[in-house]
């Protein structure tokens, strides 16, 4: 069997790029994601599973038995199968060589920062850069090599990252110019005349990986920092989080509230007060208002979050 445009994704955003591909440029002819079970042992922030796309468009779905696609399972796929291009959208894992070199066309997929590649390589470059206080994410779309977000750039789109764009709102921008670039890359597809750029004069630095513990919040910290942390790993990630004695208080939702009055009676991460249930909280260089959290306690003035 021959497939020439294919999908790999495991989240809502890769159904929705399946959706804009179907009904506005080409037909998928497949859909490649990993099962149910394989999340089990994999942390997949925001997983959705795909095989409704077939229910939905009759679209073929290829559920692997391994994030890494080493499956055999995949492999014997692959070995009978032809494939023309591939692209990715919410993969978080490195694709083997054995299915790279499946693909005539290459298997595209997206990557950015405030710069270029391979500056800002590695894991979780959105919420990072929303959490280092960056005002602009330059999004590559590259052609997959056996290495992490190699510099094979087949075009670039830009967009700010404002002081009220949390990682969701963010990841809205980022699909508006993701698809303008899957847009670009299916018609040079079509014409056979992609051309792919591996010049750089920038230099290697990497994100770390983050997990959810990677979310505590210091209110010793400065007020920009948390606020930055806070809608960095908003949902559909894991969240901010705090504890007040052993309960632990997921931040959802907060903003910066006052740095001109004097909170010094109180200590960081002390609440000074509650407005219709939101409250106010002590920064070491002024305060933070708490619009929306979760936990098994309500908060009460006085309560420190550590």
């Amino acid at each position: 069997m021959k497939y020439k445009v294919v999908v790999f994704g495991v989240k809502d955003t890769s159904e929705n790029i399946v959706e804009f591909i179907q009904g506005q440029i080409c037909p998928v002819d497949l859909v490649i994601t990993i099962s149910p079970e394989v999340t089990k042992k994999n942390q997949v922030s925001g997983y959705k599973g795909l095989s409704i796309l077939t229910e939905k468009y009759g679209i073929p779905v290829h559920e692997a038995d391994s994030y890494f696609l080493t499956d055999e399972k995949t492999q014997k796929f692959m070995r009978e199968n032809e494939f023309d291009i591939g692209i990715s959208m919410g993969w978080q894992r490195l694709i083997p060589p054995s299915v790279l070199d499946a693909f005539r066309y290459g298997i595209y997929g997206f990557h950015g920062n405030c710069g270029y590649l391979p500056f800002g390589r590695g894991r979780s470059p959105l919420n990072w850069s929303i959490i280092l206080g960056d005002t602009r994410f330059n999004l590559n779309m590259f052609r997959y090599d056996e290495k992490a977000d190699s510099p094979n750039i087949f075009a670039t789109e830009m967009f700010s990252i404002t002081q009220h764009d949390d990682i969701r709102t963010a990841q809205y921008k980022n699909m508006i110019c993701s698809k303008n670039l899957i847009r670009k890359l299916l018609k040079a597809y079509a014409e056979d005349s992609i051309v792919i750029r591996t010049e750089t004069k920038d230099y290697d630095s990497w994100y770390d990986k983050r997990t959810a513990a990677d979310g505590k919040i210091d209110f010793r910290g400065r007020t920009r920092d948390i606020y930055n942390l806070i809608r960095g790993v908003a949902a559909p990630f894991p969240g901010a989080y705090a504890m007040i004695g052993e309960d632990k208080v997921t931040v959802w939702e907060a903003h910066p509230f006052d740095e001109m009055i004097d909170f010094s009676a109180y200590a960081p991460g002390e609440v000074i007060d509650i407005f219709d249930g939101k409250p106010v909280v002590r920064t070491v260089d002024g305060s933070l208002l708490i619009d929306r959290y979760e936990s098994v306690r309500k908060i009460a003035v006085g309560d420190v979050l550590a």
